[in-house]
């Protein structure tokens, strides 16, 4: 999950060597000249992310954490799969030139790729752009959203690149079993609550598409002045599963409020000129040949206590003194308001199935 908000110098607690990362390049990455400048993006929850600077050009390095890892967690190589597949099918991503599975390089796996020129938003309401401009903004999301799910995965040589059936119910499972094994971080009375519920709610899956995982306006850069996504980034947690979770968790945006930046729920969307839910949900029904989506609040419930799990780990790597991040705590206090959210949706439904 990146969260980038600035940069700085890289430190010892980076654990990167610069003349090793250095010569690697050299011999993988073509046309690559140094010097070489390493400044450390001070987001990205997940897997650190470095900013490489030569007298050329610009590249990004993503690369597991260091220290004890979860099982399956920082597919760094999953990641750099993905894009290169994606790249070929014509979608908006990063270039990749080269992954390192050797350790002995900067102490775990990496990959280089280009450093895109565009615009990130961070807030959800997008201040910056003009009022009337906004709506083109949020169609731009939902289009390279729906563009992807439109993609076959068996036609860019990602037919194996997970199970394709029953997503919903792994992910609850994959995520339950991670919060309650990370006993360092402690349990929540409203996770265990929506874990619960979610468990004897597992809707059907009726089609399957490559997901992101992680699509949000802040994991996408845009055109430099226009309304266009031109590269999405952090693909961690991509697979084949249920579209319709991956939808979901972009839809979550109007369940959540302003505390997280990219949330909507507490905002005046008329004045912002900002499309509501049941309109993004058309654009996306309409993109993607569906009549609608019954049910959307378990897929939003899910999502919600994904998020939450995944901040449990982050506090947990906080705890244990490895996390990715100089901002990790700022991000663990999110977690009670994403569980709390989860269950004021279910309580809205009556605790009966939605």
């Amino acid at each position: 999950m990146i969260v980038q908000t600035g940069i700085r110098a890289i430190g010892p607690g980076d654990c990167l060597d610069t003349d090793r990362l250095l010569q690697w390049m050299e011999a993988n990455v073509a046309d690559f000249a140094g010097p070489l400048t390493i400044e450390r993006f001070t987001g990205g929850q997940s897997n650190p992310t470095f900013r490489l600077t030569t007298p050329r050009r610009q590249f990004v390095l993503r690369r597991k954490p260091p220290g004890q890892l979860l099982q399956g967690a920082h597919a760094i190589d999953r990641e750099a799969r993905v894009m290169r597949a994606l790249a070929n099918a014509g979608f908006p991503v990063p270039h990749v030139h080269a992954l390192c599975t050797d350790d002995s390089v900067i102490g775990s796996w990496f990959y280089i790729m280009d450093l895109v020129a565009g615009r990130i938003f961070w807030d959800g309401g997008l201040l910056e752009i003009p009022q009337q401009e906004r709506h083109l903004y949020q169609r731009a999301m939902v289009e390279t959203l729906a563009a992807l799910h439109n993609i076959d995965p068996v036609d860019h040589g990602l037919s194996d690149f997970g199970r394709p059936d029953d997503y919903f119910a792994r992910q609850l499972a994959r995520w339950t079993r991670q919060y309650r094994a990370d006993e360092d971080a402690g349990r929540s009375a409203d996770m265990d609550a929506v874990a619960d519920w979610l468990q004897s709610r597992i809707p059907t899956q009726s089609r399957t598409a490559l997901v992101h995982g992680d699509y949000r306006i802040d994991n996408l850069i845009f055109h430099p002045v226009e309304p266009r996504v031109i590269a999405v980034l952090d693909w961690e947690l991509s697979t084949l599963g249920d579209p319709l979770v991956d939808f979901a968790y972009n839809a979550m945006m109007y369940r959540v409020p302003s505390a997280m930046p990219w949330g909507l729920a507490d905002r005046d969307l008329p004045a912002l000129g900002i499309p509501d839910e049941e309109d993004y949900i058309s654009a996306y029904c309409a993109l993607t040949e569906r009549s609608g989506i019954p049910g959307l609040d378990r897929y939003i419930v899910l999502n919600l206590f994904r998020m939450a799990a995944i901040i449990h780990g982050i506090k947990g790597r906080k705890i244990r003194g490895n996390a990715s991040s100089d901002s990790a705590h700022e991000m663990v206090v999110h977690m009670d308001l994403l569980a709390a959210t989860a269950r004021a949706i279910i309580l809205r439904n009556g605790q009966q199935p939605v």
